[in-house]
């Protein structure tokens, strides 16, 4: 049994920083691309960023200056961290793990449920 538990998720104003992370209860997780994707409200899910077992990072071109993914071996964690959030980064962030290196929503094999982000004055 696979489960991503996203958290961190919240409201914040622009200009704000915030992590949001996810923690996979399968240790075999570890070989597997960790990903973060994005639902915006009435728009569909999209590519942020992963991390693949190496460690090798990877962002969508419009956020890798704000974005930064990370990894804890360990702790079996990723965690996102967004800088300047504005306000067309509300969204709800899921955490995806698939055996290979993607972009697309249809290479992960397992989702979290989701936390939502908010980015409003």
């Amino acid at each position: 049994q696979v489960q991503l538990v996203e958290s961190g998720g919240g409201l914040v104003q622009p200009g704000a920083s915030l992590s949001v992370s996810c923690a996979a209860s399968n240790r075999g997780l570890n070989t597997y691309t960790l990903a973060w994707f994005r639902q915006p409200p009435g728009k569909e899910r999209e590519f942020v960023a992963s991390i693949a077992w190496s460690g090798e990072t990877f962002y969508a071109e419009s956020m890798e200056d704000r974005f930064n993914i990370s990894r804890d071996y360990v702790k079996n964690t990723i965690h996102l961290r967004m800088n300047s959030l504005k306000p067309e980064d509300t969204a709800v962030y899921y955490c995806a793990a698939g055996p290979r290196i993607s972009q697309s929503k249809n290479a992960y094999n397992y989702w979290g449920q989701g936390t939502q982000v908010t980015v409003s004055s």
